[in-house]
C-alpha cells in the first residue's frame, strides 16, 4: 500500500484507521473519503487531504484514484445492523451499488480492496459455538444480506478479474473515541459512556446473549495487516473470520464494575435488535487468519475495560 482512499473515512471505524494509516505510513499518502453530511473536522482534517467521495458517485471515485494514484481502497461506508433494518432500500444502495462502483474503478485501474464484512453475515442456521470459517450464511437482517453479498462479489471480481480484494469478518466493535453509530453491538459501548458519567443504562439486549466483541485498535491492526499479507499466503481471501473475546452484558457490567462499582442497569430490550442479536454467532473460529496471514488480538476483556473507561475519562474531563 503506498497511496490509499478511505471511503467513509468520518465513520466509526474510518476515522481511526484513516488516523492509524496516517501516523505509520513512511510515504504516499492517505486520503479521506467523506460525505457532505459528515464533513472530516479537527485532527482527520488537518492531517492529510480529504476528498468529497459517494459511493454511489462512481466519476468521484474514479477522479480522486487518478487524482493521487490511489492503490488501495479502503471501502468502510455502511450503515450498521440496526439502522439498516430501519433503512433497508438505503443500506442496499450503499452497500452494494456501492462496492459495484468502486469494484469497477479497481478493475480498470488496478485498485486492490478492502469491504468489511461482519458476524452478521450468519444466521440463524449458522452453528453458533466456534462458527466455522466456511459454513452455511442465511442471515435474516438487510444488513446480513449486504454482507454476504459483498462476501461474494468480492471473491467474483478476484476471480474473474484478478481485483485484489480481501476483507475480514468483524465482530461488534468497541471505541472510545467515536460515539455508537447504530449497530447492534452498540451496548457495549454505550454502557461505558453511562458508567464514567454515573448514569444508570439502559440496556437493549437481553442478559445472556452471547456475541463476539473486538477492541478497536485490535480491529484497525487486522484491517492493515490483510492488506499487507502476502497474497500466496491467502487460501480465503472475503472473508475471514477474527475474534477477541465473546461476552453477553452481564459479563461486561461485572467486568466495567471492578472499576466503577456504581454502575447501574436495568433491562428495555429492543425486539429488533434482540432479533438481530439471536441470529449471530456467540464465538467465532478465526483459526483461519490466525494461520493464513498471523491474526492475534492483543487486548482481552480487562485490558479493554481498563483502556475504555481510562480514555473516556479523560475524554470527558472526570
Amino acid at each position: 500500500m503506498k497511496n490509499i482512499l478511505v471511503i467513509g473515512s468520518t465513520g466509526q471505524i474510518g476515522s481511526e484507521l484513516t488516523m492509524k494509516l496516517r501516523a505509520e505510513k513512511g510515504g504516499g499518502v492517505t486520503v479521506a473519503g467523506y460525505i457532505p453530511s459528515a464533513p472530516p473536522t479537527g485532527r482527520l482534517l488537518a492531517s492529510g487531504p480529504s476528498e468529497e467521495v459517494n459511493v454511489c458517485n462512481a466519476k468521484q471515485i474514479a477522479d480522486v484514484v487518478d487524482k493521487y494514484d490511489i492503490d488501495t481502497i479502503y471501502n468502510l461506508a455502511a450503515l450498521l445492523s440496526a439502522t439498516a433494518e430501519r433503512l433497508p432500500l438505503k443500506a442496499w444502495d450503499i452497500q452494494m451499488n456501492g462496492l459495484i462502483n468502486i469494484l469497477e474503478v479497481a478493475r480498470e485501474k488496478h485498485v486492490a480492496v478492502f469491504t468489511p464484512s461482519s458476524i452478521g453475515s450468519f444466521g440463524p442456521s449458522t452453528p453458533h459455538d466456534m462458527t466455522p470459517q466456511d459454513t452455511i450464511q442465511r442471515p435474516t437482517s438487510m444488513y446480513g444480506v449486504t454482507k454476504v453479498a459483498t462476501e461474494l462479489l468480492s471473491d467474483y471480481y478476484f476471480h474473474k478479474y484478478g481485483v485484489d480484494t480481501r476483507s475480514v469478518r468483524f465482530p461488534g466493535l468497541i471505541s472510545y473515541t467515536t460515539p455508537p453509530g447504530g449497530g447492534t453491538t452498540d451496548y457495549a459501548v454505550e454502557v461505558f459512556y453511562s458508567a464514567v458519567k454515573g448514569e444508570e443504562f439502559v440496556c437493549p439486549i437481553a442478559a445472556g446473549t452471547y456475541m463476539d466483541m473486538m477492541y478497536m485498535p485490535d480491529a484497525l491492526q487486522a484491517a492493515v495487516n490483510i492488506m499487507t499479507a502476502k497474497p500466496t499466503y491467502l487460501k480465503h481471501r472475503n472473508s475471514f473470520n477474527i475474534a477477541s473475546m465473546s461476552f453477553e452484558p452481564e459479563t461486561l457490567f461485572a467486568a466495567i464494575r471492578k472499576y466503577i462499582p456504581s454502575l447501574k442497569v436495568r433491562y428495555e430490550v429492543d425486539p429488533v435488535r434482540q432479533a438481530i442479536a439471536d441470529s449471530w454467532p456467540d464465538r467465532m473460529d478465526d483459526s483461519c487468519a490466525r494461520k493464513e496471514w498471523g491474526w492475534a488480538p492483543t487486548y482481552d476483556l480487562d485490558s479493554m475495560v481498563r483502556d475504555m473507561i481510562a480514555n473516556l475519562k479523560k475524554k470527558f474531563q472526570l
